[in-house]
């Protein structure tokens, strides 16, 4: 990391980034780390405004996706569409073993009974070693999306390895963003966006684990339908630091 921030650093930027715009936050993270800060995303409304906002502001941050091997079909048609419409290449990061494999492994369709294991195989392991050539991980996390993240900040550190005492920063510049404004700011930009939100998705993952949502559901009520799981991993599975 080129500056390692202090939790006492990171409460001052947090004040300051409450009413700080999104652009701005993009530009603090881009002017301080280049391309040691990247946007992960899985598509999502925020993700794309991110990448738009950014593209228009000339922050070259790279932008990365978790290709499971179970996402829509739709999914990764619209990866080419902004691929195209970005002028970018967004790097699919993909698990070390394909869905075959990992059935003759641990059992087909893993998600069914071990839900929890097949994310951590196919989301939470490639991730990890994306981190590791990383200082800030940009992510399009909302508090609105759940119960789960109402309580984010728009920065925050995390031990990433305690032998190295090294932290990564995540950066949820979308943090305070309600999910109409999301959908304004696609619609006025013409920004290309997955047409299973047309049909009642209003998160999507893997095509197993996903469903459309009910009326007066949270956005990820949809996700691992009947079981006791709310998140993937991938934002869980790091130690936040006070």
């Amino acid at each position: 990391m080129n500056k390692k921030i202090t939790g006492s650093e990171a409460n001052e930027l947090n004040k300051k980034f409450e009413n700080s715009s999104t652009e701005e936050i993009l530009e603090w993270a881009w002017k301080g780390f280049g391309n040691r800060a990247a946007i992960g995303t899985s598509f999502q409304g925020a993700g794309l405004v991110m990448m738009d906002l950014a593209k228009k502001q000339g922050l070259s941050l790279p932008v990365f996706t978790l290709d499971t091997g179970l996402l829509f079909p739709e999914t990764l048609e619209l990866k080419k569409r902004l691929e195209d419409f970005f002028k970018i290449k967004i790097e699919g990061l993909e698990p070390e073993l394909t869905v075959d494999q990992q059935a003759l492994e641990h059992g087909p369709e893993l998600w069914k009974s071990k839900p929890d294991d097949c994310c951590w195989m196919r989301k939470v392991v490639p991730l990890q070693k994306k981190l590791a050539t990383l200082d800030v991980w940009v992510t399009g996390l909302r508090r609105e999306q759940s119960e789960t993240r109402q309580q984010i900040e728009i920065l925050e550190i995390y031990e990433f390895d305690p032998v190295l005492n090294r932290d990564i920063l995540k950066l949820n510049p979308m943090a305070n963003w309600k999910r109409e404004a999301v959908w304004e700011y696609l619609k006025k930009n013409k920004i290309p966006y997955n047409p299973l939100h047309d049909r009642g998705y209003r998160s999507i993952g893997c095509v197993p684990c996903t469903k459309p949502v009910g009326e007066g559901e949270n956005e990820r009520a949809g996700r691992w339908t009947g079981f006791q799981k709310t998140e993937c991993g991938i934002h869980t599975f790091l130690e936040k630091k006070k």
